[in-house]
């Protein structure tokens, strides 16, 4: 495999790494310094330019990009993109990533745990958004901070107010967040690799601190990360569209709360913590990848606007429920069934005797209009209604 590391830090301890870890398996690598690639666009074949001559080919390419070059660093890579060339993490992932408040909003519509959170901009929404949370204290956060920086805890609502305020004058977004007590300064960090978690670490802060980055003098130890920490962080990481990731997630009462997910993951804490090849397993998932390489079905199957991939729901009360996926005569419609999910179960390329069940969801490929057919309209979603306490001789007046 000939593997190209976009990086402008060939010196720090993930890139080199990454690197020895390619070599060793005898892969061809080179670390390419993003900001020295030039894009091409004009009709026919995308390219590359790096140090003003044409890029050779590579098999994959794996991004390390920092936030202060997010715009130019994925349209790098959403060149390598149009060139085919694999890559763990997609542009778009990078960028629903390296958003807080973009990626608390897309893994808000799944079943993930995460700390309640508001965004507001009006300096009168912000009390209102401290109680909707759950009343101070309260974490504040800047959209776009990395390891630690720029997240205050306000123990109050004046200094909430005062923090967002200031902020706002600065031109910073910030986020106003549930401050998980029972974490006690902890959190935990999974590295994403593919569909498992290859290692998983503790990170516990400093006394006087509430922030566990090691960045900020935190500890980490390794852990044996339980079988619903594991399956969270895995698929908040796919849900975002990254197969390499680092998801950080809180110890909460009701289980993990994701609270952040990591598209350029340091692999220098983590690797000390656990004694693991965090970077030989990520080498390693990409050298699969470009042996036998995994297909967005949603784009590769859509050939023709007659036939496509949507995602057909089971709702309670359908004349599905009950019957096998034989009996249901989606064959003789025309329509494949690809994958089955169940609760929080993937059944592939599913058997014809499997009975279905209200709430299924069957991701299928075929006719674009007879899937059509088969989707229920969109429910109404109903809005929380506040249930108002009525003085007793009110009431008695309204009655009378």
């Amino acid at each position: 495999m000939k593997l190209a590391i976009l990086s402008t830090a060939p010196d720090a301890y993930s890139t080199r790494r990454l690197k020895q870890a390619a070599e060793s398996r005898d892969h061809k690598v080179k670390v390419l310094n993003t900001l020295r690639f030039a894009i091409e666009l004009s009709p026919g074949e995308p390219e590359l330019y790096f140090r003003g001559k044409m890029l050779s080919e590579y098999d994959a390419v794996l991004p390390r990009i920092g936030a202060s070059i997010t715009y130019y660093g994925t349209a790098v890579l959403r060149q390598f993109e149009q060139m085919d060339v694999y890559t763990p993490n997609t542009s778009s992932g990078i960028v629903n990533s390296r958003d807080k408040l973009r990626s608390l909003q897309i893994l808000s519509r799944h079943d993930i745990g995460m700390p309640h959170t508001n965004f507001v901009r009006d300096k009168a929404d912000v009390v209102p958004a401290i109680e909707r949370v759950g009343g101070a204290p309260v974490i504040i956060k800047v959209l776009e901070g990395t390891q630690g920086v720029g997240v205050i805890l306000a123990e109050s609502n004046k200094s909430a107010e005062a923090i967002v305020e200031t902020l706002r004058g600065a031109n910073q977004n910030v986020l106003i967040q549930r401050f998980v007590a029972e974490s006690k300064g902890k959190d935990i960090r999974a590295l994403v690799v593919g569909d498992r978690v290859v290692a998983a670490m503790r990170r516990v802060a400093q006394a006087g601190e509430f922030r566990s980055n090691v960045h900020r003098g935190g500890k980490a130890e390794p852990i044996e990360l339980p079988e619903d920490y594991e399956r969270t962080a895995v698929r908040a990481a796919q849900i975002l569209g990254l197969r390499v990731a680092g998801v950080d997630m809180l110890e909460g009462a009701d289980g993990p709360q994701v609270m952040e997910v990591n598209s350029s993951p340091g692999l220098e804490g983590i690797e000390g913590a656990t004694g693991l090849d965090v970077a030989g397993a990520i080498v390693d998932f990409i050298a699969g990848q470009v042996d036998f390489p995994e297909l967005d079905i949603r784009q590769r199957l859509t050939v023709s606007t007659a036939y496509g991939v949507a995602e057909v729901h089971i709702p309670e009360g359908s004349g599905f429920v009950g019957k096998t996926i034989s009996e249901s005569e989606l064959r003789e419609r025309d329509i494949t069934v690809l994958t089955l999910n169940r609760g929080t179960s993937v059944i592939s390329n599913p058997k014809s005797s499997r009975t279905l069940e209200a709430g299924d969801r069957l991701l299928c490929y075929g006719k674009l209009e007879t899937m059509r057919d088969l989707i229920p309209g969109r429910a109404k979603r109903k809005r929380r209604m506040k249930i108002l306490e009525l003085d007793p001789s009110l009431i008695e007046e309204l009655e009378s």
